[in-house]
């Protein structure tokens, strides 16, 4: 942290004592991320959720994982590359991490359009999408903020930019949990569905004793 500087960045405060905490915050982070990205792609392919309906949906899906995975490295990297000892690393890997998931969004953005299209049903799609343009517009507007008051010297207000920075992207994550709401639901149609046939089967079977134990008065 600078002298002229009076607001402490995220990295500023993981640098210090607390970089074993920041280091696993990082990582259970990402990787949960990661995993939500993987099992909403499982979930599109076994139907669970609107499936893909062409080769596009299937890449797009695809690309978005894959620079998911890329900003996932760099959020885990950045915290062991702390600004204190090396800056420079750590300054390029805060860059890939805030990249990486940003395209990862244009990505999930551009499937959801398209599945938009054939699943116009599907309110939750709508909501989405919207909720992650939502996300892509002010992460750039505020990192373009960011990354132009750090280099001239305005640490501070680059400090409070990051907290924003930081602060959105939580939110962005939550979104996953809405995506992921629909498969919930589907789950308990199904088991709500075993269960009529289960009761209608025992119903069944009770009737036709009934009406053996009558043939037999």
């Amino acid at each position: 942290m600078d002298s002229n500087q009076s607001i402490a960045y995220i990295s500023d405060i993981g640098a210090q004592g607390l970089q074993p905490l920041f280091i696993a915050g990082c990582a259970v982070t990402g990787v949960f991320l990661a995993l939500s990205f993987a099992a909403e792609r499982w979930l599109r392919h076994t139907g669970r959720l609107a499936k893909n309906m062409g080769m596009a949906e299937k890449a797009l899906s695809g690309l978005s994982i894959t620079f998911a995975i890329a900003g996932t490295c760099g959020l885990v990297l950045l915290s062991i590359f702390d600004t204190a000892s090396y800056p420079r690393l750590h300054n390029g890997f805060l860059l890939l991490f805030i990249a990486g998931y940003v395209i990862s969004a244009i990505f999930i953005c551009a499937e959801y359009q398209r599945l938009g299209v054939h699943f116009r049903q599907h309110r939750i799609l709508r909501a989405s999408f919207w909720m992650k343009l939502f996300f892509i517009i002010i992460e750039i507007l505020l990192a373009a903020v960011f990354v132009g008051t750090g280099f001239t010297s305005h640490k501070s207000i680059a400090a409070v930019f990051e907290w924003i920075i930081a602060l959105i992207f939580t939110f962005y994550v939550l979104t996953f949990f809405v995506d992921l709401l629909p498969a919930g639901r589907h789950l308990q149609k199904l088991t709500n569905l075993e269960r009529g046939h289960a009761d209608g089967a025992m119903r069944e079977r009770s009737a036709n004793g009934i009406a053996v134990d009558g043939g037999r008065d």
